[in-house]
């Protein structure tokens, strides 16, 4: 009896170990390994940018009354230029600040039938304004204001002479836009601008006058600028 009770305890162990062994070799049950989840940063305004524009602007000229000479006309024209500027984006405000260098082609030619002629031009102009906009998400619609100054030429002429002033004027500008960003880097803007600079004193063929000219123009204009 004593040899069977051994022989049994030793088939049970054997039995066991086999077991043992063969649960040993199954495949582990964990579950498959996952990548992390990475998300991509969400999207700011904050950072330098240069960029560059076009657009068309037509302006007003305001001159008072000298005789016999034809008055000046009101210049319209396109632009084109460069802008470089910064943003920094607080919650959903963005504040900015902006500079900007124009060539201009805005003219204007009158002549009546004496041979006498009155002709003006903005050759350029620039801006140093600050932006203040409202992101959402990718666009940004903003107001902006600040500084302007513009090149003013103006010419009057009879069959005996002529008298040309060319002055650089000062002034402000205020106006408002919209800007989308493509992509991190990309982004395009429409904008528009209204100019107002200070009135000049120009001259007249043989000293006849000395008139006050007053020059005010609105820009319309598309851009892109790419942010750092």
């Amino acid at each position: 009896m004593r040899n069977y009770l051994l022989s049994g305890v030793a088939a049970l162990g054997l039995v066991a170990f086999a077991g043992a062994a063969s649960a040993a070799d199954l495949p582990a049950r964990k579950g498959p390994v996952l990548a992390p989840v990475v998300y991509a940063p969400a999207f700011t305004w904050t950072g330098f940018y240069i960029g560059a524009n076009a657009g068309y602007a037509w302006g007003n000229i305001d001159t008072t009354t000298f005789g016999v000479l034809p008055t000046l006309e009101d210049p319209e024209g396109f632009v084109g230029g460069g802008q470089i500027g910064y943003n920094y984006q607080l919650g959903q405000i963005v504040f900015g600040v902006e500079a900007d260098f124009q060539g201009a082609d805005l003219k204007a030619t009158v002549r009546d039938g004496l041979g006498n002629s009155a002709s003006n031009e903005i050759s350029y102009f620039g801006t140093v304004r600050g932006r203040i906009g409202y992101a959402f998400d990718r666009f940004l619609p903003y107001v902006t204001g600040g500084f302007a100054y513009a090149n003013v030429k103006s010419e009057f002429a009879t069959p005996l002479a002529s008298v040309s002033n060319d002055n650089t004027q000062y002034g402000y500008t205020i106006g408002a836009g919209l800007e989308y960003a493509f992509t991190n880097n990309l982004t395009a803007k429409l904008e528009y601008l209204y100019v107002d600079l200070e009135r000049e004193s120009v001259r007249t063929p043989f000293g006849a006058a000395n008139i006050r000219v007053g020059t005010d123009f609105s820009v319309v204009r598309a851009g892109l600028n790419y942010k750092f």
